[in-house]
């Protein structure tokens, strides 16, 4: 019998399908627009058509919402690198997990 999967999160994980600007080195990509899957203080998983490198860095724009913040929305700009990539979409789209190591908040537009 299997051992039963040990979870190795330690924050907890907003399950959001809102999309993400993200900046990375594969194929000089800036800017490509990518649909969240969750996000926590420590990392998130996101959609995105263009296939990453694991351990490359990575950058990314995005938007929490007052459901999250629990006051207006905010947006943060983050940097991290990506700990895991997956074929997982029925849509053909890669599934990217990566680690933030950097954020800044943003002033309104």
């Amino acid at each position: 019998m299997a051992e039963p999967r040990q979870e190795k999160r330690a924050a907890r994980r907003f399950a959001l399908r809102i999309p993400v600007t993200v900046d990375h080195g594969t194929n000089g990509a800036k800017g490509e627009v990518a649909q969240i899957r969750d996000v926590s203080a420590r990392g998130i998983c996101f959609h995105v058509d263009s296939a990453m490198a694991q351990g490359s860095p990575i950058g990314f724009t995005l938007t929490l919402p007052p459901e999250i913040t629990l006051t207006e929305s905010i947006r943060v700009q983050c940097k991290g690198r990506v700990v895991r990539v997956e074929d997982g979409t029925p849509d053909g789209k890669m599934v990217v997990a990566a680690v933030i190591e950097e954020y800044e908040f943003l002033p309104e537009v």
